[in-house]
């Protein structure tokens, strides 16, 4: 017979063996008499005395020995029905006395998540998880249908955003979730148990005016890696009486009579059912892809249902980042809210637009961002052209937004290669106007006269897909009577108003003279026929100065340069040889 894997680890053996100091003495003995107790119905007084001895010991060896004593015999006790349902008025005094008991230790250990001692941080919080496993099924048990213990789970919650002051400790915190411990709690539990993950996200509520309270949501929201996509996906679960099938929701009264009964038939998998009509039923998905769907509604839901209900999974998501968004802004100096923002925008278009009930929603805070420029700006221009082309959000001055991007700040930035990935892919549509198009080539052609080597070499070959891709700008290289009267307008915001395609690209021309061969050379493309398909941006994004003078210092050299002047024969620096020739007479010297 093989023993069942305890739900929570044993502490850490120390390294070296010593003897038990008389606290630790003091500890064992009371976890005894308190286990005999529970079995007994002694007194439970001396739980007193073990938390005392538990929060006045100043070792973290010592403080670790008391709090897994502790856990022990409150698993006992909550095994033996004491904090449950009880009928005498003696037994409910006991049990409302152990609760404040328990409170005051589970407090105690919410304090420890930011101890100095990473034993004692990591510890707590398994312990924490443990206890929340024992009062769930305790309390499921007694009500004879499973049950997630909501009260102790707040103080989970509290305890991971708020970061109260270890009780070991004098100090003030910083009030910042620790790495170690945001690691074990995604590791462990909310990227894996679809229960744990629903109660924090319905928990998680910006209800605290605490100023780091979003700091420490986001950095929990942001590592969370793996969302449920499917109901099937919805299958781990910390509390394992969760696990069990919920009864099937009625159905909502706007369906129809024959889709009710349906929906009523009890215990029957549909995906089982092998049913020969189903043959020449018409397939009405993309028909009926537009039609809201009429299922149950999310708030007639039991907690039970609505753990294994996807679209339940998919709300509470949406009300974690709806209410944490509209913080960001408001953490901190402006630097910070900065950070915080760019930090959401990073994984807002993977990892949170797919999973919201309507990502719509978050179309004013990400509109709101694009007005803040540079990266951040940039990253919102991308949720929002996210939204435009899977999610059919109308925003009608998107390219001027994009295009008041394009200055001179840009193509210095280190930014510049994100920008250009970017643009890149704002542009490929063939249903972008000819005249919005020029306005941005002739742009960012004004801007290479005063670009970095390496800037014109990502703008050359940008130019060239574009024109590739849109034989209509074609004349914008067969213009040169532009280059005298150019009827561009560069401070015109509004990239249709530019006239830009009445333009030439004269600034590129230019480059044909550049003082780095690379840049010459590969200008020339527009003197050719276009006959080369288009090129990978990704090739070009990466040059720097150091990577141009490599290329152009290793490269092999055909042909050795002539020299027009043999310097060793060379006696004069002049034709003539009149007297009084300073110059010649010195170059004579030399």
């Amino acid at each position: 017979m093989t023993r069942a894997a305890p739900s929570l680890p044993p502490p850490s053996k120390k390294r070296k063996i010593q003897k038990d100091s008389e606290l630790v003495k003091s500890i064992q003995r009371l976890e005894e008499q308190l286990t005999t107790a529970a079995t007994t119905n002694n007194s439970l007084n001396p739980l007193a005395d073990l938390l005392e001895l538990a929060f006045a010991a100043t070792d973290a060896q010592d403080t670790s020995k008391a709090i897994y004593a502790l856990y022990r015999v409150f698993v006992v006790l909550i095994s033996a029905g004491k904090l449950g349902v009880v009928s005498d008025e003696a037994a409910r005094v006991v049990k409302a006395w152990l609760w404040e008991r328990l409170n005051s230790y589970v407090d105690f250990l919410c304090g420890l998540l930011k101890d100095e001692e990473k034993l004692l941080r990591t510890s707590s919080l398994q312990i924490l998880f443990s206890l929340q496993k024992h009062l769930s099924t305790s309390a499921g048990s007694a009500d004879s249908q499973p049950q997630f213990h909501v009260a102790h789970f707040k103080k989970i919650v509290s305890g991971l955003l708020l970061c109260p002051a270890s009780g070991r400790s004098t100090q003030s915190t910083d009030g910042v979730l620790d790495p170690d411990v945001l690691q074990l709690f995604h590791e462990t539990w909310f990227s894996i148990h679809d229960d744990v993950r629903w109660f924090f996200l319905r928990e998680s509520g910006l209800t605290s005016e605490y100023p780091n309270l979003p700091v420490n949501l986001l950095a929990i929201l942001e590592g969370l890696n793996t969302f449920p996509t499917e109901a099937s996906e919805l299958n781990a679960w910390w509390v394992s009486e969760m696990g069990s099938k919920p009864p099937r929701p009625k159905p909502s009264k706007k369906r129809g009579a024959e889709e009710d009964s349906s929906d009523d038939e009890p215990d029957k998998d549909e995906d089982d059912v092998d049913d020969w009509r189903k043959f020449f039923d018409e397939d009405t998905t993309a028909k009926d892809a537009s039609k809201p769907k009429t299922g149950p509604r999310l708030h007639k839901l039991t907690v039970h249902q609505s753990l294994h209900s996807l679209s339940s999974h998919r709300a509470v998501f949406t009300c974690a980042w709806l209410a944490l968004l509209p913080k960001l802004s408001s953490v901190g100096d402006v630097s910070t809210s900065k950070s915080l923002s760019l930090r959401a925008l990073n994984v807002m278009h993977r990892g949170v637009m797919p999973h919201l009930t309507r990502p719509v929603l978050v179309m004013d805070w990400v509109g709101g961002n694009v007005d803040h420029g540079g990266t951040i700006g940039l990253l919102a221009l991308n949720a929002l052209f996210i939204l435009m082309k899977e999610y059919n959000l109308d925003y009608p001055s998107f390219y001027t937004k994009l295009y008041a991007f394009l200055d001179r700040d840009v193509l210095h930035s280190k930014h510049r290669a994100r920008f250009f990935r970017l643009t890149e892919l704002f542009l490929s549509s063939t249903h972008i106007p000819a005249a919005l198009l020029a306005s941005f080539i002739k742009r960012l052609a004004r801007l290479s006269l005063s670009a970095p080597p390496a800037a014109v070499i990502m703008i050359i070959p940008f130019t060239y897909n574009i024109l590739k891709g849109h034989p209509t700008l074609m004349g914008m290289i067969h213009r040169p009577d532009a280059e005298s009267a150019d009827p561009f307008d560069a401070k015109e915001p509004n990239p249709l108003l530019t006239h830009a395609i009445d333009s030439s690209l004269w600034e590129l021309n230019t480059h044909r003279e550049h003082y780095i061969a690379g840049v010459s050379t590969l200008t020339k493309i527009f003197s050719e026929a276009f006959t080369k398909q288009a090129y990978s941006m990704e090739d070009f994004l990466d040059h720097t100065y150091g990577t141009l003078f490599d290329a152009d210092a290793n490269r092999k050299i055909k042909k050795e340069p002539p020299l027009a002047v043999d310097f060793g024969k060379q006696t004069k620096l002049f034709s003539s040889h009149e007297e009084g020739d300073v110059v010649s007479e010195l170059w004579s010297v030399v």
